[in-house]
């Protein structure tokens, strides 16, 4: 087998996802290609779980828009007057907050893992800012709400506040609160709320 840096981003994906530890050695002999062959393909051990983490991350957020199109349609707020980016971000982080593989990789390499999930120049983070950005900017430009601060900015402060909640147990000791991140972070974005 002949694996494609997608393939090889993929099958760590799927280990992730399962809560097994990703290693290299046993990842390579599965995809029949040596460790080098691996490395090259797709960075060290951090950089494919980076990779993996942004795909899971990406799927999830591609779900939660879905979700919300096939209830609202292309509209910009609920019957109930919530924001669609608002709701897409809350979905998102409940996944990633109840995601078994994600949980166990905090618990067993939690220095890792967060280096992995918040670094500003890793694989994930920026990913999840910009990604935010395109919500933001979705809502602003279809007139659902008008943002405090230009949407970079909001984004990256919602995203800063989610992982200090989201992985508040590793940081601080201290279990995560989804209903507290979910008031400020309504707050903060749609200041009409």
């Amino acid at each position: 087998m002949n694996a494609s840096p997608a393939e090889i981003v993929q099958a760590a994906a799927r280990l992730v996802h399962q809560g097994a530890r990703l290693d290299m050695s046993a990842l390579a002999a599965e995809l029949g290609i040596s460790r080098t062959t691996l490395f090259r393909r797709v960075g060290n051990r951090e950089d494919l779980l980076g990779e993996a983490m942004w795909l899971l991350s990406e799927r999830t957020l591609r779900s939660a828009s879905r979700r919300w199109r096939e209830a609202n349609g292309d509209a910009v707020r609920d019957a109930d007057g919530g924001l669609r980016c608002l709701w897409v971000m809350a979905r998102y982080r409940a996944s990633i907050a109840g995601h078994e593989g994600v949980r166990m990789l905090l618990d067993e390499e939690p220095v890792a893992a967060i280096r992995v999930l918040t670094d500003p120049a890793g694989r994930v983070q920026p990913r999840v800012i910009a990604a935010y950005v395109d919500l933001l900017t979705a809502d602003v430009d279809a007139g659902g709400f008008v943002p405090a601060v230009d949407v970079e900015t909001l984004a990256y402060a919602v995203v800063r506040l989610g992982e200090t909640f989201l992985y508040s147990d590793v940081l601080a000791s201290r279990a995560p609160d989804l209903a507290a991140l979910g008031t400020l972070v309504g707050r903060l974005v749609d200041r009409g709320l």
